[in-house]
């Protein structure tokens, strides 16, 4: 019935007109490199046997990154968002997003460069850059990111991915299906969006093309475990929109609109500090 009256809503919108205003340039953010000497630190392993694909847009101004997110939270009341992108501007990387119990949001990126771009697209208290590796194979991923251990088991997809799968992937990955498509996944998964403002002035879509439920997650932080997994909830705070409640891995294309061409994929000139 759920499914039934989603093709209905989407079936009532037959034309789409998505224009992108512009903005000011970004203002860039700094990093807090948490511990750890500050150095430059190369991408975490992201798929051994996937070929590398390179990535390509016709517009300058829009970075398109192709891959899967994965959300889960636990009983200690962490909640964890793990990006695997093997497609991205700055080649394959992998990022991790944590907000722990007492609502602290920590970044932990491999490099500067990626730090300084994600940092300033979303919102974090502090960002650690260190080596990130990300392994993923059939029905599992693997995740080691400095404090960071966890391993997931991906279960068989459901009606929603079902769903998701049921459209072209190049129509569901499209900025502008994205748009069309938001009010219904926020009426069925709230707090969910597909489309909003994100830092320093820039426009994103998650054009979502499949989606798996997470049946079983081992997490653990400096070593400690940190218990069973458990819903998202409350939702995450890292930008616009959180991740769907229930733990579960994503596949999408995350558009990025930036305020103007820039001349190579990175964040030039960003400031650092080192924490305590």
């Amino acid at each position: 019935m759920v499914a039934h009256q989603i093709l209905e809503c989407i079936g009532e919108h037959l034309a789409l007109v998505l224009n992108s205003n512009r903005v000011d340039q970004p203002k860039l953010l700094p990093v807090l490199i948490q511990s750890g000497p500050q150095r430059y630190v190369g991408p975490g392993i992201i798929d051994l046997v996937a070929p590398v694909r390179r990535w390509r847009s016709d517009d300058p101004r829009r970075w398109q990154f192709d891959g899967e997110i994965a959300a889960f939270g636990t009983a200690t009341g962490h909640r964890i968002v793990i990006g695997r992108w093997p497609v991205s501007p700055f080649g394959p990387i992998s990022d991790v997003m944590v907000e722990d119990p007492h609502g602290s949001r920590l970044l932990i990126a491999p490099s500067e460069e990626v730090a300084a771009f994600i940092a300033s697209t979303y919102s974090f208290d502090s960002v650690d850059v260190t080596p990130v590796e990300v392994i993923r194979r059939p029905g599992k991923l693997h995740v080691a990111a400095g404090p960071l251990r966890t391993d997931l088991t991906i279960g068989r997809r459901g009606w929603l991915g079902s769903l998701l799968r049921a459209v072209p992937r190049r129509v569901a990955t499209a900025p502008a299906w994205a748009a069309l498509i938001d009010p219904v996944i926020r009426a069925v998964l709230p707090g969910v969006r597909t489309r909003g403002s994100a830092g320093s002035g820039r426009r994103e879509w998650y054009g979502a093309w499949d989606l798996h439920p997470l049946v079983s997650a081992t997490a653990s932080w400096h070593g400690t475990d940190l218990g069973a997994m458990a819903d998202v909830c409350p939702p995450v705070r890292f930008g616009f929109g959180s991740t769907p409640r229930r733990p579960s891995i994503v596949c999408l294309i995350t558009t990025v609109q930036l305020c103007r061409q820039p001349s190579r994929p990175s964040v030039p000139g960003m400031e650092t500090y080192r924490g305590n």
